[in-house]
Protein backbone atom coordinates (compact mmCIF):
# COMPACT_ATOMS: atom_id res chain seq x y z
CA UNK A 1 0.00 0.00 0.00
CA UNK A 2 1.50 3.31 -0.99
CA UNK A 3 0.80 6.54 0.79
CA UNK A 4 0.53 9.81 -1.02
CA UNK A 5 1.87 13.06 0.40
CA UNK A 6 -1.50 13.98 1.90
CA UNK A 7 -1.68 10.79 3.94
CA UNK A 8 1.90 11.21 5.16
CA UNK A 9 1.23 14.79 6.27
CA UNK A 10 -1.96 13.77 8.03
CA UNK A 11 -0.19 10.93 9.85
CA UNK A 12 2.58 13.34 10.90
CA UNK A 13 -0.05 15.74 12.23
CA UNK A 14 -1.74 12.99 14.24
CA UNK A 15 1.61 11.83 15.63
CA UNK A 16 2.50 15.35 16.74
CA UNK A 17 -0.85 15.75 18.51
CA UNK A 18 -0.55 12.36 20.20
CA UNK A 19 3.02 13.07 21.32
CA UNK A 20 1.89 16.33 22.89
CA UNK A 21 -0.91 14.80 24.98
CA UNK A 22 1.21 13.96 28.02
CA UNK A 23 2.66 17.47 28.13
CA UNK A 24 -0.85 18.95 28.05
CA UNK A 25 -1.75 16.82 31.07
CA UNK A 26 1.46 17.79 32.86
CA UNK A 27 0.80 21.49 32.20
CA UNK A 28 -2.75 21.25 33.55
CA UNK A 29 -1.27 19.65 36.68
CA UNK A 30 1.02 22.65 37.16
CA UNK A 31 4.22 21.86 35.26
CA UNK A 32 5.06 25.13 33.51
CA UNK A 33 7.92 23.59 31.51
CA UNK A 34 5.38 21.27 29.89
CA UNK A 35 3.47 24.37 28.80
CA UNK A 36 6.50 25.53 26.84
CA UNK A 37 6.69 22.15 25.13
CA UNK A 38 2.97 22.32 24.32
CA UNK A 39 3.38 25.74 22.72
CA UNK A 40 6.33 24.49 20.67
CA UNK A 41 4.31 21.45 19.55
CA UNK A 42 1.35 23.66 18.64
CA UNK A 43 3.62 25.75 16.41
CA UNK A 44 4.77 22.57 14.65
CA UNK A 45 1.14 21.43 14.34
CA UNK A 46 0.21 24.80 12.84
CA UNK A 47 2.89 24.34 10.17
CA UNK A 48 1.81 20.78 9.42
CA UNK A 49 -1.83 21.85 9.18
CA UNK A 50 -0.90 24.53 6.67
CA UNK A 51 1.12 22.05 4.61
CA UNK A 52 -1.85 19.69 4.70
CA UNK A 53 -4.23 22.43 3.51
CA UNK A 54 -1.93 23.31 0.62
CA UNK A 55 -1.55 19.68 -0.40
CA UNK A 56 -5.34 19.14 -0.37
CA UNK A 57 -5.73 22.18 -2.60
CA UNK A 58 -2.95 21.03 -4.92
CA UNK A 59 -4.46 17.56 -5.31
CA UNK A 60 -7.91 19.02 -5.82
CA UNK A 61 -6.64 21.40 -8.50
CA UNK A 62 -4.67 18.71 -10.30
CA UNK A 63 -7.84 16.66 -10.84
CA UNK A 64 -9.30 19.27 -13.19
Amino acid sequence: MSFNKLEVLFNDLQDEINDCQSDVTKFVEGNNSAGTRVRKAMQAIKGLAQELRVEVQNQKNSEF
